[in-house]
């Protein structure tokens, strides 16, 4: 029996070792948050701004991992947690290989296609995201913790890798590492951006609006391809721990 947690205990910390970490990093994917450091990268007063959304984002992320972790996941015993864990990695994974796999259909479908013109697209384009550029490139400090608190909230990923932190029967102080890890992973396109700008601001910033450009033509390959890798992995993982 002894033996048997202890094998139980080791499968457990090897799977959040690696699935939790592949979890953060695909979390932290979000051609979002690179949409809002070049708008941030705009504002007068850039490390105010960036600092309330970064604050107001990880306090909210936070505080939701730590009372998921310690007080509701706290009640279920190791074995249950487990169990849950590799249910919710296989639904999880079945339904984004389904979307990866529909993205990159998509994808391959308009390649093939003629380039439509833009001229009208563009527009629009330009139309849905001006009272956004206006709000964010101001100095409203209460708008960017309204929007760093949004950010915060915890995604369908990041509920995933409190499972598997639950499930992997390490200790609390460790258990609260692992949320902070998580989460400064998660925000690291804000986190990163941020840091750059305050040394070479002017570089930064083009950088920042190139990459935006190419996030936008290749969205679905990206989107595509790590949905479908990273739902591979879980429905694989959760296969190998349910058998």
């Amino acid at each position: 029996m002894v033996v048997s947690l202890a094998g139980d205990s080791h499968v457990g910390r090897a799977n959040v070792n690696a699935g939790f970490f592949a979890l953060a990093f695909a979390s932290a994917l979000n051609p979002k948050l690179l949409a809002i450091d070049v708008l941030l990268a705009r504002n007068r007063r850039r490390r105010a701004m960036f600092l309330a959304v970064l604050l107001a984002g990880f306090a909210v992320a936070v505080t939701i991992g730590l009372v998921d972790v310690l007080v509701i996941q706290a009640s279920a015993t190791i074995a249950a947690q487990r169990r849950a864990s590799a249910a919710v990695d296989l639904a999880l994974g079945t339904l984004l290989v389904i979307i990866g796999a529909v993205v990159l259909i998509r994808w391959l479908r308009q390649r093939r296609m003629p380039a439509p013109a833009d001229g009208g697209q563009s527009q629009r384009a330009k139309k849905k995201n001006g009272w956004t550029e206006r709000i964010l490139c101001e100095p409203r400090l209460g708008f960017g913790i309204v929007v760093g608190a949004i950010i915060g909230l915890p995604g369908v990923l990041y509920l995933t890798a409190l499972h598997r932190l639950s499930a992997g029967n390490w200790s609390t102080a460790t258990q609260v590492a692992g949320v902070i890890i998580f989460v400064v992973i998660e925000l690291g396109l804000i986190i990163i951006p941020f840091l750059f700008l305050e040394f070479r601001p002017v570089s930064t910033a083009a950088a920042l609006e190139r990459s935006q450009g190419w996030l936008l033509r290749h969205a679905s390959l990206v989107v595509g391809s790590i949905a479908l890798g990273l739902g591979a992995y879980l429905v694989i993982s959760a296969i190998a721990r349910l058998a």
